[in-house]
């Protein structure tokens, strides 16, 4: 099982996205994807990795990742390691064809066959159009709902209890928003204002009032704060029972994030940015976090995901996934979440999955009454639908 072609597609109209699909000699394709960086990863696959994996045995997996690990950006959180994640996914979904099972399956087996989601209240633009986390590119237009694509990030804002209305009413109890982002504050995060205090509040007060504690809350800082800005707002946000806050400081930062955790009682999580072994046992024994979250396309793939979810459940914590990325994202974390035993939940952005994932892939993984499960078929189940090679906005490099 040779590899034989690597194909790498980005489409003009969603840049932030890249998908990668190796090709071997008995024929088989697997399917990969990074996201942030597109371009930076592209050239890193063909210049750096190909000459690396083309005419290698696409099943050695671990030695494969070992090869691919580079010099510079080695735990960084740059293109280097993205490129290596989504390659990575693309060897597992091969090695699942290869055995014709389902990549949980072939991860020692399912611990359960569907699993609760929370939703991340994002609209279906949301951080579409660059890489920057900041308001200005968070793509909120105000739309009302229209079918099933859902505007969540200006209905955060504008009326959360009918947004925590509209989740419940689909089986989804947990649910995960981000209203300090737009306070003045967040421009430097060096503190927050009193009345900006208030404001952003707001929003998980009035679901509390409507909907009791039927909803999960989670608050996304997107570590734009300082520690005693961080601090400021955990305690405010205490008395309304968090499910956890979400980067109140850089990830990076162990003793900072460690001296957050004494000074709250409320349960912190985070890490998506980071991209090591190393990095996440700081996070979980140096940072004291409670949920460690890892994103498999950015932080080495399957092969990574694994480990770090082992490190966790030996310090008896959960591991979360991170997704509101892409598809093949979402279908592998899934494929990760029902095979290992410390994942509670999976996150999703329902303004993605019904606004356009399913344009880009021939099966999404299924979701039904808040839980989901993985796509029918071997690997990962899914593939991209063979016209988006051909888009006028494509653009498809090849590497043999």
């Amino acid at each position: 099982m040779q590899i034989e072609t690597i194909e790498t597609l980005r489409l003009a109209n969603h840049p932030n996205l890249l998908w990668v699909r190796l090709t071997t000699s008995d024929g088989l394709t697997g399917l990969g994807e990074t996201y942030f960086g597109a371009g930076p990863c592209e050239a890193d696959i063909h210049d750096r990795l190909a000459p690396l994996l083309l005419g290698q045995d696409a099943s050695r997996i671990e030695f494969l990742n070992m090869r691919m690990q580079p010099y510079t950006g080695f735990t960084g959180t740059g293109a280097e390691l993205r490129a290596l994640s989504a390659v990575d996914v693309a060897l597992w979904d091969l090695a699942g064809k290869a055995a014709d099972k389902p990549l949980c399956d072939l991860l020692g087996g399912r611990t359960r066959r569907s699993i609760q989601i929370y939703n991340t209240c994002a609209g279906p633009d949301y951080v579409s159009k660059t890489a920057s986390v900041r308001p200005d590119n968070f793509g909120n237009t105000a739309e009302a709902e229209t079918g099933r694509i859902y505007e969540d990030l200006d209905a955060f804002l504008h009326h959360p209890e009918d947004l925590a209305a509209s989740l419940l009413e689909m089986g989804i109890s947990s649910m995960k928003i981000w209203p300090f982002d737009f306070a003045a504050g967040a421009a430097d995060g060096i503190d927050i204002s009193t009345a900006d205090l208030k404001q952003a509040l707001l929003p998980f007060e009035r679901i509390r009032a409507a909907h009791g504690d039927r909803m999960r809350l989670k608050a996304e800082l997107h570590g734009l704060w300082s520690l005693s800005a961080a601090k400021k707002i955990a305690a405010a946000l205490e008395p309304l029972d968090m499910d956890w806050i979400e980067d109140p400081v850089w990830m990076d930062r162990p003793a900072g994030i460690a001296e957050l955790s004494r000074a709250t009682s409320a349960p912190l999580a985070g890490g998506e940015t980071l991209t090591s072994l190393g990095q996440f046992k700081a996070l979980i024994d140096e940072g004291n976090i409670g949920t460690p979250i890892m994103d498999v396309v950015w932080a080495g793939g399957v092969t990574a995901a694994r480990k770090i979810a082992a490190l966790a459940e030996a310090r008896s914590r959960p591991i979360a996934f991170h997704d509101c990325s892409g598809p093949v994202t979402l279908a592998v974390s899934t494929h990760l979440a029902l095979s290992l035993r410390n994942v509670r939940e999976q996150e999703i952005a329902r303004g993605f999955y019904y606004a356009w994932y399913q344009d880009f892939i021939d099966r999404v993984p299924p979701m039904e009454n808040g839980m989901i499960t993985v796509p029918d078929g071997p690997g990962l189940g899914l593939e991209l639908l063979p016209d988006l090679w051909q888009r006028e906005d494509a653009m498809r490099r090849v590497s043999r």
